[in-house]
Order: C-alpha cells, then sequence, then structure tokens
C-alpha cells in the first residue's frame, strides 16, 4: 500500500537546489487534500539516533510499575499514563471508545527553572519528570526531540509552499514551537480480543504535525478519505508525517486530519515515538488567507495552543465531559 501514501524527497531541499521547496510544496498540497498523510526520505536524521530512542522507549517500559508511577501524569500533559489510562473522545471516530491498550511517557520543551513562564506556572510549560534510575534516558530522549524539532522546522516552509503563501510565512509562528515526544508501549494483544479492543482508538491527531518513526512491529491502519482503511507500510529510512487538527483548522478544513488506529496482534512487544509539533505558545492561529474563499468562509475564530489544547485535553484525560471535533468523511 505504499503507494497510497506519498513520498517527498528531501535531498534536492536540503541541497538547496533552486526550486525545490515549490515542487515539494506541490506534493505536500497533493498528500493533504488527498491522503493525508505522507513519507520523507533522505531527512537527514542518523539511524543510530531513531534506534536509541526506540530501545529508550523499551528501557523506561521495563520499569517496575511503581517507578513509573513516580512520574505520574499531571496538568502540563507531562509523565507517565499507565495502561488504559485514557479514553479517546476528542477526535475519535464513530464515537467514545474503551481505554486505550497502552501506556506511555511524555515529555516536552527543557526548560531552565528560571524561564518565566516556569516560573508563572503556564500550563504545558512545566518541568519533565525522568526516570531516577535509567543512566542515559535523559540525554536520548533530548536528543531525539531536538532532532525532530529540527526537522520539523526544515519542513514548515513546505507547508507555506504547499498553501500559496511566501516561504517565510509560518516563520514567526515557529519561534519557538511547542512540541510533544511521547513513548507508547503496546503489549501483544489476543488474536480472540473484541473487535473494539484497541491499542489506539479511531481517531485524529491534535497536533499541526506528526512525525513517526518507522516501526518494525506492523500495528498502525489509516482510514483513507474514501472510507477504506489500509495498513501503513514500513519503508526503510523514512518518517511517516501527518497533520491533525490544528493544521485542519488553521487551514479552514483545506487540509486533512486523517483518522488512524492501533493494534498489535504482531505476537511482539511493539513500542512508538511519535512526535508532536505545534506553532508557538502565544501564536495566533486565523485561518490561512489563502484558505478562505466566498464558498469556504472563515470557519473557526482566531485561537492559540493553549485554546486547542485546554479542550483536547480535557476531553481526552478526563478533566471535563467529552467534546466532539466534526472529521471529514465521519
Amino acid at each position: 500500500m505504499a503507494d497510497e501514501i506519498p513520498i517527498l524527497d528531501l535531498a534536492p531541499l536540503l541541497a538547496g537546489e533552486p526550486g525545490a521547496l515549490d515542487r515539494l510544496g506541490a506534493e505536500l498540497r497533493r498528500a493533504f487534500t488527498e491522503v493525508g498523510f505522507y513519507f520523507i526520505r533522505h531527512h537527514g536524521v542518523p539511524q543510530a539516533l531513531i534506534d536509541s530512542a526506540f530501545e529508550a522507549a523499551a528501557r523506561f517500559h521495563a520499569q517496575p510499575l511503581e517507578a513509573k508511577m513516580a512520574m505520574s501524569f499531571n496538568r502540563d500533559n507531562i509523565g507517565y499514563l499507565p495502561m488504559r489510562g485514557n479514553t479517546t473522545r476528542m477526535n475519535a471516530v464513530d464515537g467514545i471508545k474503551k481505554p486505550n491498550g497502552n501506556e506511555a511517557v511524555f515529555f516536552k520543551r527543557e526548560l531552565p527553572a528560571d524561564h518565566p513562564d516556569r516560573v508563572s506556572g503556564r500550563r504545558f510549560r512545566g518541568p519533565n519528570q525522568w526516570p531516577s534510575d535509567l543512566p542515559g534516558f535523559r540525554e536520548t530522549a533530548l536528543a531525539y526531540a531536538g532532532a525532530m524539532e529540527s526537522l520539523g522546522r526544515r519542513l514548515v516552509p513546505i507547508y507555506a509552499a504547499a498553501l500559496g503563501l511566501p516561504h517565510d510565512w509560518f516563520d514567526d509562528k515557529f519561534r519557538e514551537p511547542m512540541f510533544t515526544l511521547r513513548m507508547t508501549h503496546y503489549p501483544q494483544q489476543a488474536p480472540t480480543a473484541e473487535a473494539d479492543e484497541w491499542g489506539l482508538a479511531p481517531h485524529a491527531d491534535t497536533s499541526f504535525m506528526t512525525i513517526l518513526a518507522q516501526n518494525k512491529v506492523p500495528g498502525l491502519s489509516i482510514r483513507l478519505p474514501d472510507g477504506r482503511w489500509i495498513d501503513a507500510p514500513a519503508i526503510e529510512g523514512t518518517f511517516l508525517v501527518n497533520g491533525g487538527m490544528m493544521l485542519r483548522r488553521w487551514t479552514n478544513h483545506l487540509f486533512l486530519a486523517t483518522p488512524h488506529r492501533v493494534t498489535n496482534r504482531s505476537g511482539q512487544e511493539r513500542y512508538a515515538i511519535p512526535f508532536f509539533m505545534d506553532c508557538d505558545y502565544e501564536a495566533v492561529m486565523a485561518p490561512v488567507p489563502t484558505c478562505v474563499t466566498p464558498d469556504n468562509p472563515p470557519r473557526y475564530p482566531p485561537f492559540t495552543y493553549l485554546d486547542f489544547m485546554n479542550e483536547y485535553s480535557g476531553a481526552n484525560y478526563g478533566d471535563r465531559p467529552s467534546a466532539g471535533v466534526a472529521l471529514q468523511g465521519a
């Protein structure tokens, strides 16, 4: 099914070839108006770093439960969520599901203790929590997050080109992007498990951009706009990238936020290390001007990262009653 999902080759862009950015923009536009996912190859991230991040995720989840629970998930969406610790409600496909059959740990940007956002207690800007007895884990997680942020920032001008905007149009909105590194463990599911027992229930992401390292253990499926579910192929040496509801809102529904799901009936333990990147904390997102037409007037008022994430986390992590967001094809 690799032919269903476009592959963007970054080598010409990284080499500075004239016209590369606009060519990639046209490919990205097709990806986000027809599929909602794309692969990138020749991205410049060392495979050794990717392998180290997967190994770090496995090391973290191999710890005793009490060690992980000492890093309990908090109001900043940082820390450890135990098995079946959340239920996909917002951005869900076909309504509320059973709790998700995975455990995960979340990290955000590492800020110094005297950073104004830390001092003032701004939500989603709190300190990361780190395991106390995993040598090298923190360094690996931060190195991987840094590489993913750099990659994401290299991709952002392609989005501007895809939307018919000046290549630097997003620059002031991604000076210090918000991001989350999630390290997830999907235990083996019994072959006889019920059909609605998901490792991660069908949903659309929340982010502007999700960058997913290729997984040797299968389990990810994607729902195409025509309603078909396909198993995501694992193409060696690539990342799989998709957009979420932040991108969909910002582009006034021009770009897709394609639903996907995870099951693990592989007979192996499965780990994933998705990186979710969003705009700056204070950036104001009004519908992109090239996405507003007489036939498609603005669908949303301007919003910020905090506005958006308060709505999302309240629905999925139990702070308040569930909320719904319309999905394409739903």
